[in-house]
């Protein structure tokens, strides 16, 4: 197949719409569904992440997509029963894939509300036995299991786009972009995100522990397939706060580092021990829980409101226990796709356990950087590298 004709492009009034390959067959197989454009930018940016994640980690990876970003990505780092809870896989053997799964879309649950999904393995039965009970969009993988095919094709009354990719697929070189009327052209963006991108380390800590490293890696990864600008937080292999397409560096480090924040309030006892009612959906508990642990509480816990969510009402989680609490938060790996201009960068990122950075460095304020970082003894590595994504 050369060409697959769609819908609609971006929008229903952008037709007629189509996917080609200028060279060749298309590397990609639909096993269920209609694609739609958005679909497939979503799924052919997600592959490359999790594809890249599984050679630079050589641990089995996956991507939640929406819009062109990630809400999360992952790799299969085992879950401990505080992240099963909150993941909602108390008392389950995880196979790798699924866990790599879980860990992505548990980051930002939020966001990666009707996501799309890459996995870097074959999708296995029970990793389609998670997606059948979420609500997500579609799905690209190298392969499938008979039975996760089976169940995938059920989902969403029999629509759920299901597609295969060709994990041997090689791309062109140079990539080319029209924009109103006009072709851009460039080399594709393949460069590598290995460890030897953390050798230059301007800052008096200069010990980076090897699972660090690996965040960081991933912080990197997932920098290059988010739109920009763009900051990653990362912790014990998996993204936990994503900041994409802001205008500011410090706008996007403050929503990246809040929602890292939310991934950690969600740890919290009363949190974990909030006393919900038997019959509420997924999707409602993390709204509620996204509220909650909020300045915006109230929403949950006022009289003729909580009665539907909870079997009692819960006490309060205050400004100073949710304060108290983050302060336990350490050893996040930052990475960022282009140089921190200021300082208030780093003392944000702080905030929220920050204590490895990759950035590109070359701003002409490095060394108002490098001190914010000596102050609170932060290791920051300068990569060189600038992973702009537009």
């Amino acid at each position: 197949m050369k060409e697959l004709k769609l819908k609609y492009g971006c929008n229903p009034n952008q037709k007629p719409s189509r996917i080609y390959s200028k060279d060749g067959e298309l590397p990609i197989k639909i096993l269920n569904g209609k694609p739609g454009y958005i679909n497939f930018l979503d799924a052919l940016n997600s592959w490359q992440l999790v594809k890249e994640l599984k050679e630079a980690t050589g641990l089995v990876s996956a991507a939640s997509f929406k819009h062109v970003s990630p809400g999360g990505a992952a790799t299969a780092v085992p879950l401990d029963e505080t992240l099963k809870k909150i993941y909602f896989v108390e008392g389950v053997e995880l196979s790798d894939i699924a866990t790599a799964y879980i860990r992505a879309r548990g980051s930002d649950r939020m966001s990666s509300y009707g996501d799309f999904v890459a996995l870097s393995d074959e999708c296995d039965k029970q990793t389609a036995t998670f997606l059948r009970r979420e609500v997500s969009d579609g799905i690209i993988a190298p392969a499938y299991s008979k039975e996760a095919l089976d169940i995938l094709k059920k989902k969403r009354k029999g629509t759920y786009v299901i597609i295969q990719m060709d994990k041997d697929y090689k791309p062109r070189e140079v990539e080319t972009k029209d924009l109103y009327g006009i072709t851009f052209e460039q080399k594709r963006n393949d460069v590598k995100i290995t460890e030897d991108l953390f050798k230059n380390i301007p800052t008096k800590n200069k010990l980076i522990p090897q699972n660090c490293r690996r965040d960081l890696m991933i912080s990197l990864i997932t920098l290059k397939y988010t739109q920009s600008n763009s900051v990653c937080y990362v912790k014990d292999g998996q993204a936990i706060g994503i900041g994409a397409g802001q205008q500011s560096r410090i706008h996007c480090t403050r929503l990246a580092g809040d929602k890292a924040d939310r991934w950690y309030l969600r740890q919290n006892p009363k949190v974990l021990n909030l006393p919900f009612k038997d019959n509420l959906k997924r999707s409602e508990r993390d709204n509620a829980i996204d509220v909650y642990i909020s300045n915006d509480y109230m929403d949950t816990l006022a009289d003729g409101i909580w009665k539907n969510i909870f079997t009692k009402k819960p006490d309060i989680f205050t400004s100073n226990e949710k304060i108290e609490w983050l302060k336990s938060l350490k050893g996040v790996a930052l990475g960022s796709d282009a140089f921190f201009p200021f300082g208030d960068n780093i003392e944000r990122a702080k905030k929220s356990g920050v204590d490895y950075i990759a950035q590109p460095g070359g701003s002409i304020r490095d060394d108002n950087v490098i001190e914010i970082c000596d102050k609170y003894n932060i290791s920051m590595a300068f990569t060189g590298i600038r992973l702009f994504q537009h």
